[in-house]
């Protein structure tokens, strides 16, 4: 069965949507879409490190990705994680740049220093289409054991951490007074997503990355009653857009990762419609 490209895909694309789900409810709860694209778009240099040194291109990914998510941690500091903060003072007086405007440098400067990095690699000029915008449809079957292990471990990884991950995402200090150091849940957030972009790389691509973190969180958003039930109906959602992504994609000879984002775009803006009708999902 796992002979046939389009069963494969549609396992990978399962997979793949099963992780990202949880993990995409903390970055939608934590403002965290830039802090995504930074990790993601680390990826290049993770494929150039691999070319460099011939390595496995999830193992370059992998470090690269971990290694900017824990340096954007660091340099932005706490507020990194939400996405928010405005501009400041360091601590001799001088302007200090606002949270979102480091994310968005990191960002767009790791695609390009990337992009840069991989062409300047000698004697492994390739076509890095495939890395910015996926290509579900070449899994094999290694690349299907990597995708359901990494992703089996993303989802124990999240469910382990799920309440001390909550309490830190809802409140710092209250976390802080029941024994939780949000520090720490969020350097599990960063592990998290380093992970998915490792694994996920293949499928959606560097730029499509997070949208599918993103996407299928805010799609389950208005109709969730609770955390938990955001999460499975995320994952539900990205489920649903991966198979009809996939399916349209097939009919229409269109490319499969930006298909299945743009069907999960259309589930987004139908869940936004049906929550102004029946208004029982989470706060905004």
């Amino acid at each position: 069965m796992l002979d046939d490209f389009l069963v494969r895909a549609v396992l990978a694309s399962v997979a793949i949507a099963l992780a990202a789900a949880p993990l995409g409810c903390f970055v939608v709860w934590r403002r965290m879409a830039y802090f995504g694209d930074a990790t993601a778009h680390a990826a290049i240099l993770g494929v150039a490190l691999a070319l460099a040194l011939s390595i496995s291109i999830s193992l370059g990914v992998l470090l690269t990705a971990l290694a900017m998510g824990l340096g954007v941690a660091a340099i932005a500091g706490p507020s990194a994680g939400l996405g928010i903060g405005g501009a400041g003072l360091d601590a001799r007086g001088a302007a200090r740049p606002a949270a979102d405007t480091l994310l968005g440098v990191f960002s767009h400067g790791a695609l390009a220093l990337g992009l840069v990095a991989t062409a300047l690699v000698p004697g492994r000029q390739r076509d890095l289409s495939a890395f910015l915008f996926g290509d579900i449809l070449a899994v094999g079957r290694a690349d299907l054991a990597v995708i359901w292990g990494g992703g089996a471990l993303i989802i124990a990884l999240i469910a382990w951490r799920w309440n001390r991950l909550l309490t830190a995402t809802l409140h710092g200090d209250l976390a802080r007074a029941a024994g939780v150091d949000p520090g720490r849940e969020q350097l599990v957030l960063v592990v998290a997503l380093a992970g998915l972009v490792a694994v996920a790389l293949k499928l959606v691509g560097v730029l499509l990355i997070t949208a599918m973190l993103i996407i299928p969180a805010a799609a389950a958003r208005p109709l969730a009653r609770s955390p938990e039930a955001m999460a499975f109906m995320a994952a539900a959602l990205g489920c649903i857009a991966s198979l009809g992504g996939l399916a349209v994609a097939f009919m229409l000879d269109t490319p499969a990762g930006p298909t299945v984002v743009a069907v999960a775009t259309l589930l987004f803006a139908l869940t936004q419609a049906l929550g102004r009708i029946l208004p029982t999902g989470l706060a905004r």
